[in-house]
C-alpha cells in the first residue's frame, strides 16, 4: 500500500508534516489549496480514517499511524482560535496526465490520404499546371 506525507502550514505559520498510509489523502486535500481551520480538520481526519480502513481490510489490523496523526491534527487545531490552513506539499505527488492523447489509428490525418493512383493521374503528362 502506497504511504504519503503532507506539510501543512497552520494559522500561526508553523509547519507540520503529517503520515498517511495511504494516498487517499489526495482525493480530500489539494497541494496549495487553504482551508478553514474546521474545513481542514474535517477533511484531513476524513481522509485518514479511510486510510486506516484500507490498512485494515488488506491487512487485518488498524494502522496506529494513521490514528495517532488525526489525533495529533485535531490536538493542533485546538491551539488555534480560527484562521486557516494551508497544504504546502503532498509527496509524493499525483502523476500528471498526458494533456495530449495520441490520435485513434482511424484519424482524420489517414483519413485524407490521396491514392498514388490519383496523384500520378494529376501529374502526368497533360495535366493542368
Amino acid at each position: 500500500m502506497p504511504e504519503m506525507t503532507f506539510r501543512v502550514r497552520w494559522p500561526d505559520g508553523t509547519e507540520t508534516s503529517c503520515y498517511s498510509p495511504s494516498l487517499v489523502v489526495h482525493d480530500h486535500l489539494v497541494t496549495g489549496a487553504e482551508y478553514p481551520l474546521a474545513e481542514f480538520v474535517e477533511r484531513s481526519t476524513t481522509a485518514l480514517r479511510l486510510a486506516g480502513e484500507r490498512v485494515a481490510a488488506a491487512y487485518g489490523f488498524a494502522c496506529t499511524s494513521a490514528l495517532q496523526q488525526e489525533a495529533d491534527i485535531v490536538a493542533a487545531a485546538a491551539r488555534h482560535a480560527g484562521g486557516a490552513v494551508r497544504v504546502v506539499e503532498m509527496h509524493p505527488p499525483l502523476p500528471v496526465p498526458a494533456t495530449a492523447a495520441a490520435p485513434p489509428a482511424s484519424s482524420s490525418v489517414q483519413a485524407s490520404v490521396v491514392p498514388a493512383a490519383s496523384v500520378s493521374a494529376a501529374s502526368g503528362p497533360g495535366a493542368a499546371s
